[in-house]
């Protein structure tokens, strides 16, 4: 191949990359990965690398556009704390099986094993959080690791990660196709289907029991509707994973909101009293607790066989597309006479809505997160993105964000790392210029991430930064509320959000009473249409969500109790709090028990 022309091995790298469809290249320079960077100059017409101000934020960015996409995110770091800082991001994309793939600088291969500035055996350290992993050995073989990198990280739904000695990058190759991409990713992958025989047994189960309850994943896709025919057909209420929200309607009468902490009353009420759970294609990581409230019997349809009984030890385990069996037992099930109980948890659910509306509408001060939502909800376009960060957001999501089925919303699911809301609303305007994208995050999850305000400045990226300060890190406080310790170590010295965002560039609103609110978002309505970046630093009030969790639904000789945790509030002051007591620190004076909603539909025990 003599008269073949050379190029740079990192330049054979970049050209695989963009056959794959790779647009974006998340990094921080470092003198390690300079190969890679020169390699990125010299295909800048091609691919554009971003700058990010910390690797964490270039691995969260890669991981949210993987998980937005469905497409290979990548993120670059150099070689000892570059690519030791990648990793936090990296985890997340592991947890929540997102493709990404990692390129890793290494010192030069003629230093390696010298103890050499910033050599470090780079391979363990990625052993983990990785489905590949793999240090480059010759210059020839880079693009062809690249290349195999990426097809294990779609075909394994995670992290592919590449060690690069950096004077192999600019080492001369031959300038010839080294990746084998073809559209097999855009396919979709062939899905598993229930046989009848095990459709017929989920529906003999399902007849069987009392108070069936579905608890739905992700994994239903676009079978929302789907499983609303159903669960009206069989007259089955159903809750959700976070997730799911946005793939179901919420405005349906069956649907319960999300179980556990972040979560609506009904759910976590009717969960406690079923004897049948379903549960469609989701992964709750919180069963082993939840679910080991009270016994009941357990089905489980996962299209991965690895998830079945992962959680929870099912009575009927079935390999299968959620919405593909969600359909066949449309097909195999006779409609069901109207259900007390079906009847009681969409009262319940309609109790809590009441609640949810008082609280979006409220125009009191100090100002609560649902006033915040209310405004999101207000202006956010019919295909808006949300890129959402880690902590009370959480909650206050899934309680007052109206996600509509054209939107698209994004957090650090499993992996739950604060400071993932910036990095996500970056990935999403590049990935979808057109669209309106928020970021919102509390000043906890901001203050970690906040250097990268300016990245949104420097790219020219239109997004509406949203931070709620309470000065106090809420979601552990709630935690610490509930453990038999005082509430310690939470205190976050308050900053002047807007004022940092204007040294960076951003346009910037402070907003301490609900008067400013709605003509602050306005006003980053007008950025937005400038093409500027907006933030809108909220103070608002650190009062706890109602703790839902704290309620306690049993039932026992055919009764039905309901009592508030002894652990709420453990050795805070007051003791014991009785359930009127409980919803009224809470403004829910109308809330009621489950047994009023069981007493009212004449559900028998």
């Amino acid at each position: 191949m003599t008269d073949v022309k050379k190029i740079p091995a990192a330049v054979a790298m970049v050209k695989v990359l963009e056959a794959y469809g790779v647009k974006d290249v998340y990094g921080y320079p470092g003198g390690s990965i300079n190969s890679t960077l020169h390699a990125l100059d010299a295909e800048k017409d091609n691919i554009n690398y971003i700058q990010v101000r910390h690797e964490q934020v270039g691995a969260l960015a890669a991981s949210a556009h993987a998980k937005l996409t469905g497409k290979l995110g990548v993120a670059f770091g150099s070689a000892g704390p570059g690519a030791v800082n990648l990793l936090n991001g990296l985890y997340d994309a592991k947890e929540d099986h997102a493709p990404v793939l990692a390129l890793v600088g290494q010192v030069p291969h003629n230093n390696m094993n010298y103890n050499y500035f910033q050599e470090m055996p780079e391979v363990p350290i990625f052993e983990d959080v990785s489905v590949y992993n793999r240090i480059v050995m010759t210059p020839e073989s880079l693009p062809h690791v690249i290349d195999r990198a990426i097809h294990e990280a779609y075909q394994k739904k995670g992290v592919a990660v590449v060690v690069i000695p950096n004077d192999f990058g600019f080492a001369e190759i031959p300038d010839v196709r080294y990746d084998s991409a073809s559209a097999t990713y855009d396919k979709p992958a062939p899905q598993p289907v229930a046989s009848d025989a095990e459709v017929d047994a989920f529906l003999e189960l399902v007849h069987e029991a009392k108070r069936p309850v579905i608890h739905v994943g992700r994994g239903i896709k676009a079978g929302g509707e789907k499983l609303v025919e159903l669960s009206r057909k069989l007259q089955i209420p159903f809750i959700f994973d976070g997730l799911a929200k946005g793939t179901l309607d919420e405005d349906y009468e069956g649907n319960l909101g999300t179980a556990n902490r972040a979560a609506s009353k009904a759910a976590d009420e009717i969960l406690s009293t079923a004897d049948l759970v379903i549960a469609i294609g989701g992964d709750f990581p919180f069963a082993n607790s939840v679910y080991a409230s009270h016994e009941f019997k357990y089905i489980q349809i996962d299209n991965q066989a690895v998830e079945l009984g992962r959680h929870h030890v099912p009575e009927l385990s079935i390999l299968s597309d959620a919405t593909k069996f969600v359909e066949k037992a449309l097909e195999r099930s006779q409609k069901v006479a109207p259900s007390a109980f079906f009847q009681a948890a969409a009262a319940d659910m309609q109790n809590w809505k009441a609640y949810i509306h008082k609280m979006l509408t409220s125009q009191s001060d100090p100002l609560l997160p649902a006033q915040v939502y209310n405004q999101v909800n207000r202006i956010a376009e019919k295909d808006a993105i949300f890129s959402v960060d880690v902590g009370d957001n959480i909650i206050n999501t899934f309680r007052y964000l109206d996600v509509k089925p054209a939107q698209k919303w994004v957090i650090s699911a499993l992996f739950a790392t604060m400071g993932s809301g910036v990095p996500g609303a970056i990935a999403a305007k590049q990935n979808d210029p057109t669209k309106q994208v928020f970021n919102i995050a509390g000043d906890g999850a901001l203050s970690m991430v906040m250097q990268d305000l300016v990245t949104e400045v420097k790219y020219k990226l239109p997004i509406i930064n949203i931070v709620t300060q309470n000065g106090n890190l809420g979601f552990i406080e709630g935690e610490q509320e509930d453990l038999p310790m005082q509430i310690f170590g939470l205190d976050l010295q308050k900053q002047n959000f807007a004022m940092i965002a204007k040294g960076m560039g951003l346009d910037a609103v402070r907003v301490k009473n609900y008067a400013e609110l709605p003509a602050a978002f306005d006003e980053a309505l007008m950025a937005l249409k400038a093409g500027k970046p907006f933030l809108i630093d909220i103070e608002i009030d650190k009062t706890r969500g109602l703790p839902v969790e704290d309620l306690i639904v049993k039932i026992k000789d055919g009764k039905l109790s309901e009592t508030v945790s002894p652990n709420y509030l453990k050795n805070k002051g007051k003791g014991a709090y009785t359930l009127d007591e409980f919803f009224a620190k809470y403004d829910g004076q109308e809330l009621k028990p489950l047994a009023h909603f069981f007493d009212e539909a004449g559900v028998r025990l």
